[in-house]
């Protein structure tokens, strides 16, 4: 298989990985997480497991992703609080409530939110 390599500033090293992966959302997307109870914007994805190795040991074994699929960085929302969210693929879905996310960071990236989906500000593409 063809691969890559990038540096990720999470894990503070360079990340081997596939040069083509199939991402199922994108920027801008409203997903929520399958077994935890919150919901978010996506605002980068990482085509691999690129954050620290101490963040994936923290996860149980038994329900740790495999490394080997995109990752999703969420400006997050739950019933208490914003945050920003880290989650692999398999444990996202589609919103399904749609409706804009309610977080105070949303404005710096996004502008307005349209038919399900919020549009990143000009100038900050890739």
């Amino acid at each position: 298989m063809n691969r890559a390599t990038f540096f990720s500033q999470q894990a503070g090293r360079v990340i081997d990985a596939p040069r083509l992966t199939r991402a199922r959302f994108a920027i801008g997307d409203v997903v929520r997480h399958k077994h935890h109870d919150f919901r978010g914007v996506i605002f980068d994805i990482d085509p691999v497991f690129a954050n620290s190795e101490e963040w994936y040991q923290s996860i149980p074994v038994d329900v740790r992703p495999l490394r080997e699929q995109p990752y999703y960085h969420l400006l997050a929302e739950n019933e208490e609080s914003s945050y920003v969210a880290y989650v692999s693929q398999q444990n996202l879905m589609a919103d399904s409530e749609g409706g804009p996310v309610d977080h105070p960071s949303l404005s710096q990236i996004f502008d307005e939110y349209q038919n399900g989906r919020y549009q990143l500000r000009r100038g900050l593409a890739h």
